[in-house]
């Protein structure tokens, strides 16, 4: 199996697992194409009762030359034929105190250079609980092994909103440039990354049952709406896969479909002192969440 078949395998599995997590909604799915390009298929849930849009794309694309993206990141890349395949997911629940996720993997040659792997998990809380904190981060632990301490890291690098000096939610890991040169060294590679694609049911499931059933009212609605808002300013100013579907005029529903269904953006919000809003500054900020005193220290 190479990796896009892997990829449509495994996008299979997780819309089938999240449709029968929420009971009532459908995943729409529309393929797309793109002369010179190439195409992919996007299935999006909306208006769930546990999810108010939940997405799951695969996309196996071409061009003549890389887009200016991973020139920029990739040096010696420039103005080389590539071929990528990717996964990426991302759930908005309709219950404030339930957090949203999001996972990407993805699969990228450039002719006459290296071949290598990135993605990575991580999650958005709008409102803080570090039990939810430590399980997400002890399974990711447990998924990346010696690897965790390095990706999580760069997660944390990544997923921070600059220009609000904060991260985007809790983290999570987040890798690049995954390769091993030799015999098996692909294999081993792809195998992580299958790994990885297992982890997801295990590190996020349980946080929803423990949160999607929490009686909530319009105050809660209305914060939730506003840190969706910081959500969308990340995915617009700062994330890669974003910026590199729209460079390379990919399908732009599929690229978008990772925004929330809704957001707002108040003038100067700021929560109350000693509310639970207040708190959520708390957790958006680099924690070590698999230590052993993850819980002690919140």
């Amino acid at each position: 199996m190479n990796v896009h078949e892997l990829l449509l395998t495994e996008q299979a599995r997780l819309v089938k697992g999240f449709e029968e997590y929420d009971g009532a909604g459908c995943f729409r799915v529309s393929e797309w194409t793109r002369s010179e390009l190439g195409g992919g298929r996007a299935c999006v849930l909306e208006g769930g009762r546990v999810f108010e849009r939940a997405g799951v794309n695969v996309s196996l694309v071409h061009g003549r030359e890389v887009p200016a993206t991973i020139a920029q990141t990739f040096p010696g890349t420039k103005g080389r034929p590539y071929v990528a395949t990717g996964i990426s997911m991302v759930t908005h629940p309709l219950n404030p105190y339930a957090p949203a996720m999001h996972a990407n993997f993805r699969y990228f040659a450039v002719e006459g250079a290296p071949w290598w792997f990135g993605g990575g998990c991580d999650l958005t809380p709008m409102y803080g609980f570090a039990e939810d904190a430590v399980h997400f981060h002890r399974t990711l632990q447990t998924w990346c092994g010696p690897r965790y301490e390095e990706w999580k890291r760069a997660c944390d690098d990544y997923f921070t909103i600059a220009h609000r000096g904060e991260m985007r939610g809790i983290g999570g890991v987040f890798f690049d440039r995954l390769a091993e040169e030799g015999p098996g060294g692909f294999e081993r590679c792809l195998a992580l990354v299958e790994a990885g694609l297992a982890t997801i049911f295990p590190a996020y499931l349980p946080i929803l049952d423990r949160r999607v059933r929490m009686p909530y009212g319009g105050r809660q609605r209305e914060w939730q709406l506003a840190r969706r808002g910081r959500y969308v300013e990340f995915n617009l100013v700062y994330d890669r896969g974003t910026r590199f579907g729209l460079q390379t005029r990919g399908n732009i529903e599929a690229i978008l479909m990772s925004m929330p269904p809704l957001a707002r953006w108040g003038f100067e919000l700021v929560p109350e002192p000693g509310s639970p809003e207040s708190e959520v500054a708390d957790f958006l900020k680099p924690r070590d969440w698999a230590s052993p005193a993850g819980l002690a220290t919140t």
